[in-house]
């Protein structure tokens, strides 16, 4: 299935739609002609890639909290959504060690709200819930995990996320095999990168923002491997998961990991090995290992071949793609260019590729 007119003219809800995901998400399905509503409590960065994007004006945007049912359950109510995308959330690791309450709060209470709006609406509506790769009980191993294996979490936010997936399979068992109106579908997807990403403790933006300042790069674990992907190789995913869940009603309630392939999993040296290639300001003059106070995994890979098979989904961009894009746009962007425009034409241009290569 490749992406066409099936969102022309849809409504959907986005919750998170000014975060990383949330505002590249936003942005495809303008171009796809959905009529977006998001919901968000704040801007989550500075800079932020919502606001580069100037697409406030073309959707419908709501600054409100996710942990607010009255004021979630009368958005929902009104709007009448044909499609739901949750990526709302508290998404870092470390953040989640210094305000756990908030983590838990936001990951398993906002999850429950979007549920319980869900329960009540009367007309047809597809949701994707998004969780993390991080969902799983992680014992660094080499293979991927399937999304039959065990639910864990060794720090706050990965326990919220596999609380909500609890919470999650709950609702579904309880409520939503018998609201017809009703479909959901889980996506657990890797450690996405892309441009317009500005938050705290992730390696790309720490890097960027080290560069643009002639700056050392410091690393907190050089040697941690993960199974790097651009955040539209998530996205084609729940966009996909989404429309397949509407045509295969069997696969109301399963759980899809959208992972990269094998090829794509390198430790964090080799990212910004590559990123500097690309960016041809950037030299590395030196790397030191940070000391850190929190326990954080050093190897985390997905095993996608159930999306592969029931989804017929797959990865499109290679390693080396992925990096030359991010770089692309943060060059882009210290070079002082439209924002707005790049992320425009990298979406389209994953479309191109989307469709030769499927």
């Amino acid at each position: 299935m490749i992406l066409k007119d099936e969102y022309r003219n849809k409504k959907v809800i986005i919750t998170g739609h000014t975060g990383f995901k949330g505002s590249w998400l936003s942005a495809w399905l303008i171009l796809l002609g959905a009529r977006v509503i998001g919901i968000s409590d704040n801007f989550s960065t500075n800079p932020s890639h919502f606001k580069s994007l100037k697409i406030k004006k073309k959707i419908k945007h709501y600054s409100e909290d996710i942990r607010n049912l009255k004021v979630i359950k009368k958005i929902f109510t009104k709007h009448k959504p044909d499609y739901v995308f949750h990526l709302a959330a508290q998404p870092l690791v470390k953040t989640s060690y210094i305000d756990p309450i908030k983590t838990f709060e936001t990951n398993m209470l906002g999850t429950l709200n979007i549920l319980e709006s869900l329960r009540f609406i009367k007309n047809k509506c597809t949701a994707v819930i998004i969780t993390s790769d991080k969902v799983y009980k992680n014992f660094e191993i080499k293979k991927g995990y399937k999304e039959t294996d065990k639910l864990g979490g060794n720090d706050p936010y990965s326990a919220s996320k596999a609380s909500a997936e609890l919470i999650l399979q709950s609702y579904i068992k309880s409520y939503f095999f018998k609201k017809k109106n009703i479909l959901i579908g889980i996506a657990r997807a890797g450690n996405v990168i892309g441009g317009g990403d500005w938050s705290e403790n992730r390696l790309i933006p720490d890097c960027v923002k080290s560069w643009s300042k002639n700056k050392i790069v410091s690393l907190r674990n050089p040697q941690s491997t993960r199974p790097w992907q651009h955040v539209l190789e998530s996205l084609w995913g729940y966009l996909l998961l989404s429309l397949k869940l509407e045509k295969n009603k069997k696969l109301h309630g399963e759980a899809f990991n959208f992972g990269p392939d094998n090829k794509s999993s390198h430790d964090v040296y080799s990212v910004v090995k590559l990123m500097g290639h690309f960016w041809k300001n950037v030299r590395m003059t030196k790397i030191k290992k940070k000391k850190v106070y929190f326990h954080e995994s050093s190897l985390l890979k997905l095993n996608s071949n159930k999306a592969k098979k029931f989804l017929k989904w797959r990865t499109i961009l290679t390693f080396k793609e992925t990096i030359k894009l991010v770089a692309d746009w943060y060059k882009n962007f210290y070079d002082k260019k439209d924002s707005s425009f790049i992320t425009f034409y990298q979406i389209k241009l994953f479309m191109s590729l989307l469709k030769k290569r499927r």
